[in-house]
């Protein structure tokens, strides 16, 4: 039912099998418990419906890799963590040949985030266990059952794939689930500058002094998680940070009394902390503030978008959460409301959804713009 590869000869068949089909089913299992990087243990492909379990541990994937890169399609379930490992180890940054089984599902109106062993279910009627999902995927020998465990993640992937295809296709919804798995893994593959890191974690409930704090700490954190190569929780998570900032602690005492900090990261980095919070550049150095959303500044300008896109899901059957995200509409917002040359709109807004939504979206809010920039000046 599978064969696992261990040594580098072996490799050489399933490259060989590669060859001859250019079309793959994909999946990883790792480990990430105490690194930043995650550490491959298996990486599972079938090709013409032989299932191969590489051993992560042992084998040289650099050709692998490449054959992924040159694929005709590569098909994942939830990919993000998958394709950030491929970046990671392959060391290129862009694979745009992915067909997203979750992706799929979420415009057949089954959530955006439902899982392999549900989809199965849902789709073709194929139970599958899913006991051995927090294994240890480093240690060697590995178990029959981590092995099955591993093959059943991609047995069935294809078959589950093609039914998507076919349903999809009849909704005339194809090309459309293609270019967002394609935005998808673009998006993995973009780095946020790490001066912008803060944004990830900051409201517009945080006055701009506590933005400049936000952005000294995650700045701080970032840089130390991958000079340690640790988890950035393992310093700060970003709840703790979001704490600091509210809470602003001046001494030891304090910094102990913030939400989930650790013992050992007052200990070694607690004054570290304490000085990135206290001292800060001139005022004219922080942060603008985050907008609020929309629909605390203008609620008739809220409710003619949300009568908008409830037209569009009408219109095309797809989901309002798979159409539109919060921090989309946040960035149309942003984009009409701050300076254009500062604000970039997200790929999948100007891909097929900007004559259907993007470009009405704009419309609708450019209408209400002097109101909008009012509220913004209020908020510096």
């Amino acid at each position: 039912m599978y064969h696992f590869i261990q040594h580098q000869p072996e490799l050489e068949m399933v490259l060989a099998a590669m060859d001859q089909s250019a079309v793959y089913a994909l999946d990883s299992e790792f480990i990430k418990v105490d690194t930043l990087w995650p550490k491959l243990g298996v990486f599972q492909i079938n090709v013409s419906e032989q299932t191969y379990l590489l051993d992560g541990v042992n084998l040289d994937l650099t050709e692998f890799w490449k054959k992924l890169a040159t694929a005709r399609q590569n098909i994942f379930h939830a990919c993000g963590e998958d394709i950030d490992l491929i970046y990671h180890y392959a060391q290129v940054r862009q694979l745009n040949n992915v067909f997203d089984t979750q992706v799929a599902m979420s415009f057949l109106g089954h959530g955006l985030q439902v899982s392999y062993q549900n989809a199965l279910k849902q789709m073709i009627d194929i139970d599958i266990e899913k006991d051995q999902t927090r294994s240890d995927w480093l240690a060697r020998p590995l178990s029959d059952k981590q092995l099955c465990y591993a093959a059943n993640d991609v047995i069935y992937l294809n078959h589950l794939a093609q039914r998507l295809k076919s349903q999809l296709q009849d909704k005339g919804l194809l090309e459309f689930v293609l270019e967002d798995c394609q935005h998808l893994t673009q998006e993995i593959a973009q780095q946020t500058p790490i001066e912008l890191l803060y944004t990830d974690i900051g409201n517009y409930r945080h006055s701009r002094r506590q933005l400049m704090q936000l952005q000294q700490l995650s700045i701080w954190r970032e840089q130390f998680a991958k000079s340690l190569n640790i988890p950035r929780s393992f310093l700060l998570k970003n709840s703790t940070m979001i704490d600091l900032v509210e809470k602003n602690p001046r001494n030891h005492f304090q910094l102990s009394h913030i939400k989930h900090i650790r013992p050992n990261v007052i200990r070694e980095y607690g004054k570290l902390i304490l000085d990135l919070l206290k001292y800060l550049p001139e005022k004219e150095l922080w942060p603008a503030s985050i907008p609020r959303p929309v629909k605390h500044i203008s609620k008739p300008v809220a409710e003619q978008i949300d009568r908008m896109i409830a037209g569009v899901v009408e219109q095309t059957s797809i989901p309002h959460a798979v159409l539109m995200r919060k921090k989309w509409l946040n960035e149309l917002y942003q984009y009409i409301v701050m300076p254009q040359a500062t604000q970039k709109l997200s790929s999948y807004l100007t891909g097929w959804r900007y004559e259907l939504l993007t470009q009405p979206l704009l419309e609708i809010l450019q209408q209400d713009q002097e109101n909008l920039a009012e509220q913004m000046k209020v908020r510096q």
